[in-house]
């Protein structure tokens, strides 16, 4: 794909030299005319503009290759994606998780991502409702891959992972979901509102049950002091938000879902010091009556 983009650059990049050498080689004849009086000053303007009209049509001609190529290009890469398989299918008499508690458990785990260097191996972890567990190491020692197999993003190689003594394999994906809340590093804002932000955490949550979440989360006022308030448009990739704010949002929405268990990774890497310390205030509220997994 790269070879044929860097191909379709380097023709257009043919033609547009090509069209300006014919050009300027038109525009110096008639110069050299005009000053030997064969031809006007009219004549010379009359080129340019026959030039003009003459050479726009063959500009979009040989730029419309270039873009069929880009957009058979991209059409192939949606369906590589569209035909992917998941790696993670549910079975079929799976059940939806029975209410949670949140104790967890891991039970000699293993896995592997490329299926040669086992990322996790043995590992033995007993959680008791309501405890906080901080994830502390180097980068790479599987931090990150512990939360994921949490979340059942990944099935485990070797082993169990359990909630409430009941292995994650067995239950439907959706109840796992519902019952963990996540707080990411770079939390992901869509194009919309600011209140429709917090609210996918749970669609049937009323304004006020957002209000609430966004108080407990600390980021209540700092919404009410934007132009249009929740109703706020938020483009995508969170350009009108700071750092701080959108790890705020991200918290409101953990606060309004609710879960039995809340995964922190790396929450508040990305912000100031001063900024952190606000956060870790609406997290000491999030904490209570939780189980939290922390990485740092």
């Amino acid at each position: 794909m790269a070879l044929l983009n860097a191909g379709t650059v380097s023709g257009m990049l043919e033609v547009s030299l090509t069209v300006l050498a014919g050009q300027l080689a038109g525009a110096l004849l008639v110069v050299y005319q005009v000053t030997n009086g064969r031809a006007t000053a009219g004549d010379f303007i009359m080129l340019l503009t026959y030039w003009t009209r003459f050479i726009s049509p063959i500009t979009f001609f040989s730029s419309l290759g270039g873009r069929i190529s880009q957009i058979l290009m991209n059409t192939e890469k949606l369906l590589e994606i569209m035909q992917a398989k998941p790696t993670v299918i549910e079975k079929p008499d799976a059940k939806p998780l029975q209410p949670v508690s949140g104790q967890v458990e891991l039970v000699n785990v293993h896995f592997s991502y490329d299926g040669v260097r086992d990322v996790l191996r043995g590992l033995h972890l007993s959680v008791s409702r309501g405890t906080i567990v901080a994830l502390v190491g180097m980068s790479g020692a599987g931090k990150s891959t512990i939360l994921r197999l949490l979340s059942r993003f990944y099935n485990v190689t070797k082993g169990a992972v359990r909630i409430d003594g009941q292995d994650t394999r067995d239950v439907t994906l959706p109840s796992i979901h519902e019952c963990i809340g996540i707080v990411s590093q770079d939390p992901f804002l869509f194009e919309g509102t600011v209140l429709n932000n917090v609210r996918c955490a749970r669609l049937g949550a009323s304004d006020e049950d957002v209000y609430n979440a966004c108080k407990a989360a600390a980021i209540h006022k700092q919404i009410c002091r934007f132009p249009d308030g929740y109703d706020t448009e938020v483009r995508e990739r969170e350009v009108k938000l700071s750092g701080g704010e959108v790890q705020r949002i991200a918290i409101a929405r953990a606060f309004l879902q609710n879960p039995s268990i809340v995964l922190l990774d790396k929450a508040t890497s990305s912000v100031d010091t001063v900024t952190e310390q606000e956060i870790q205030k609406g997290l000491r509220a999030l904490y209570q009556g939780r189980t939290t997994f922390i990485i740092a």
